[in-house]
């Protein structure tokens, strides 16, 4: 047995090589991972700041007219590419995206947390992607440092080693402090994985072989497909071999015929389309085309045994991964959707949310120090209560559903036996309660002051015709 920091810094460049090459060159793989991005982000994390107003010093009032307007400021900061990236090209959402591409490629992000001022923009803080082989896989254990990444007496990182090219193009060393003196972020590594693993590998280490064979597969079944497409047309003639050679090997008695037979073919023809042509057949031949055989019945059969083992090992469905719905039923989506949802929850929680939740507690920072976000104490109150300050939740795209009016039913049900509040139920759909309830109040009074009915106070009748509806839909297949 040996540690796991070692299996990775063998096995690290050629994973990580190989799976970029994927990416790259198969269209299922490259699908496979925007369709798993977009079920973990969607467009991008939406903050719901959520402070422990008990903690800091507010009431449940003021925290909450606090979070609102943070969300506001910092929602309008991560749509301005120029204000969030240090490269000034992508908003925070397409970096959340290029960081969890950056993780199923290599198994681990980089983040870089720069301070500095731009004209037209407020806040100096920036983050700044950072290719994961930028990081140095350099190994010194008596000077603790492992791939990179120096590590303090208790294994938490102290600073990280990269190689980087200089202006000349020439590779050097450079090492950046994990946190400054404040403890804010400098360096964000982001990855998933065991006890004394220092790296982070790609998620499809454990397919890369499954990937060869598919493409193996594929490849193999498509050139005889290929080959066999491009047909042979032969004839047959009941007329010695031997005499034949004979006749192109010199004079014979079959010489004058076989000058007879070659002037026929070269004034006749049957034309084949695009394909060629062929001369029409003298006396005595026959025509004979040779059909394709490939591919054969076991070759959907063994593609899609490889394509599930991906789809397993991403972390998404078959159906998912590959767009063949056939054979699916309700029941079949809910099951499988049941299983890889909590993937989808995990990877949002322990690989997405932590570069949004460093990001926002850099820029919280320097906006109670610069004084635009009041904050009780000031920035001594925040520094001393920093972890009940940014207290927050991430919320992404919701839970898909095979049918949205019976989960809608289902929720019903629960709400009304009173073990699933409404807040949870947004939640679950991707929406913030207190965001609802400020939509409705401000759509209501908009109906009330142009004198339009409220779509929500039905009638018993049309409620109990509703219902009626939705137990019909139910009985359906």
């Amino acid at each position: 047995m040996r540690d796991i920091s070692d299996e990775i810094r063998q096995a690290w460049t050629p994973a990580a090589a190989r799976t970029i090459e994927a990416l790259q060159n198969n269209g299922w793989i490259a699908g496979g991972v925007e369709a798993a991005i977009s079920t973990i982000i969607g467009t991008g994390l939406k903050l719901n700041a959520n402070p422990d107003h008990e903690v800091i010093g507010m009431t449940t009032s003021e925290a909450d007219r606090w979070s609102r307007n943070v969300e506001r400021r910092y929602d309008a900061r991560c749509r301005n590419a120029f204000e969030c990236d240090a490269s000034g090209q992508y908003t925070a959402g397409q970096m959340e995206a290029a960081h969890l591409r950056q993780f199923f490629a290599t198994g681990e992000g980089v983040t870089q947390f720069l301070m500095f001022s731009r004209p037209g923009v407020t806040s100096r803080t920036r983050a700044r992607l950072l290719p994961s082989h930028w990081l140095s896989r350099e190994t010194s254990v008596s000077e603790r440092l492992h791939q990179g990444v120096r590590i303090d007496n208790h294994g938490a990182p102290v600073s990280y080693r990269f190689r980087l090219k200089d202006g000349d193009g020439v590779h050097k060393d450079v090492e950046y402090r994990a946190r400054d003196r404040a403890g804010r972020p400098i360096i964000k590594h982001i990855f998933d994985g065991m006890p004394g693993q220092y790296r982070g590998i790609t998620v499809f280490a454990p397919v890369l072989k499954t990937i060869q064979h598919y493409d193996k597969l594929t490849g193999s079944t498509l050139a005889a497909s290929f080959l066999h497409a491009m047909f042979a047309a032969t004839i047959e003639s009941d007329y010695p071999t031997q005499d034949v050679l004979s006749a192109l090997g010199g004079e014979s008695p079959m010489a004058g015929f076989m000058s007879e037979l070659s002037g026929w073919h070269q004034n006749v023809d049957i034309k084949l389309g695009d394909f060629g042509k062929i001369p029409h057949l003298f006396a005595g031949e026959k025509l004979n085309l040779q059909g394709s055989k490939f591919p054969n019945a076991n070759y959907e059969a063994l593609a899609n045994f490889l394509l599930r083992e991906i789809a397993r090992c991403l972390g998404c469905l078959f159906e998912d991964l590959t767009g063949d719905y056939r054979g699916a039923t309700y029941s079949s989506l809910q099951n499988g959707i049941a299983k890889i949802w909590p993937i989808t929850l995990y990877r949002r929680q322990h690989i997405a949310m932590p570069f949004k939740q460093a990001d926002y507690e850099a820029w919280l920072e320097e906006e109670i120090d610069a004084g635009r976000i009041e904050f009780p104490g000031g920035i001594r109150g925040f520094l001393e209560n920093k972890t009940a300050a940014c207290r927050a939740e991430w919320r992404g795209p919701p839970k898909p559903v095979a049918d949205e009016l019976k989960a809608a039913r289902a929720d019903e049900i629960y709400y009304n036996l009173g073990v699933r509040t409404q807040g949870r139920i947004a939640a679950e759909r991707g929406d913030d309660i207190s965001d609802v309830h400020e939509g409705l109040a401000r759509e209501r009074q908009s109906r009330e002051d142009k004198n339009l009915p409220h779509p929500g106070d039905r009638s018993e009748e049309a409620k109990i015709g509703t219902d009626k509806a939705i137990d019909t839909e139910e009985d359906k297949p």
